[in-house]
């Protein structure tokens, strides 16, 4: 952000609404797609005269099991069209341009979104998906060390090792690795990220520690594995490959219900 003579306040305004009728009915049946309301936005006040103001806010974006519409646009005069842009692969961000603000002024941006989600389903056959025999460039960054996910420490590699041992397909192997962090380790919550190896030494954590734990012995096993955050919560997903070589995502819940591979 460039300023001049003058300071810029953010306020990020996020508010989910329910999409079905307005008699306070709950969310749809499993077996139809739930469908949502996500207003997301900013709103700007200058104590001096700004200008170059420029804002990011991640908001949702298609994926196989969600899509997304735009139903509406609410900008003041003072902001630019807005623009999106998706970035590392699988996140999409809003871009809220001011080019200037008067002293004392305020300006907003609020976009409501349609958010229609639909059950991921597990594949009806396992044990020929596989791990990949070779990472694609896109994959990479999901396989080594991440802040809090450290997958090379010695005491995580031997566990990953000693956790999949005797198991002779690769969707086991992912099974085993949750099914050892979910009974072994306690949840607990604790307002702060502490990452995989201090979940493993202690032995607890919440649904960030269990996520980062999980995604670590993933990753020691050649397994590509990423996090996934939505409001108030995390899990984790998990990457292989059909006979055919076509690669997915698999979710699952490391803290909460027992659900691998669907969700």
């Amino acid at each position: 952000m460039r300023m001049i003579a003058g300071v810029a306040f953010f306020t990020f305004d996020l508010l989910l609404t329910g999409l079905v009728a307005a008699d306070g009915a709950e969310s749809t049946p499993a077996e139809h797609p739930a469908a949502e309301r996500w207003q997301i936005g900013i709103t700007v006040q200058a104590t001096g005269a700004c200008s170059g103001i420029l804002a990011t806010i991640p908001v949702p974006m298609d994926w196989p099991e969600q899509q997304v519409k735009v139903l509406d646009d609410q900008r003041s005069g003072q902001v630019s069209p807005l623009r999106y842009r998706t970035i590392a692969d699988g996140v999409k961000q809003m871009l809220i341009a001011v080019p200037r603000l008067a002293a004392g002024d305020t300006a907003s941006a609020l976009v409501t979104f349609a958010v229609r989600k639909s059950p991921i389903l597990g594949p009806g056959e396992t044990g020929s998906w596989r791990i990949p025999a070779r990472s694609a460039a896109n994959l990479r960054q999901y396989l080594g060390v991440s802040p809090s996910i450290e997958t090379t420490h010695p005491e995580i590699r031997r566990l990953a090792c000693e956790i999949v041992q005797g198991k002779t397909t690769d969707w086991d192997k992912v099974r085993a690795i949750y099914d050892w962090v979910r009974t072994n380790v306690k949840y607990q919550f604790d307002p702060e990220l502490k990452g995989a190896l201090t979940a493993l030494r202690a032995g607890q954590g919440d649904c960030e520690e269990l996520t980062s734990l999980f995604i670590a012995l993933c990753r020691a096993n050649g397994v590509p594995a990423r996090s996934v955050w939505i409001p108030g919560h995390c899990y984790p997903e998990f990457y292989l490959e059909s006979p055919d070589g076509q690669g997915r995502w698999f979710p699952c819940q490391a803290a909460g219900a027992d659900e691998f591979g669907s969700m």
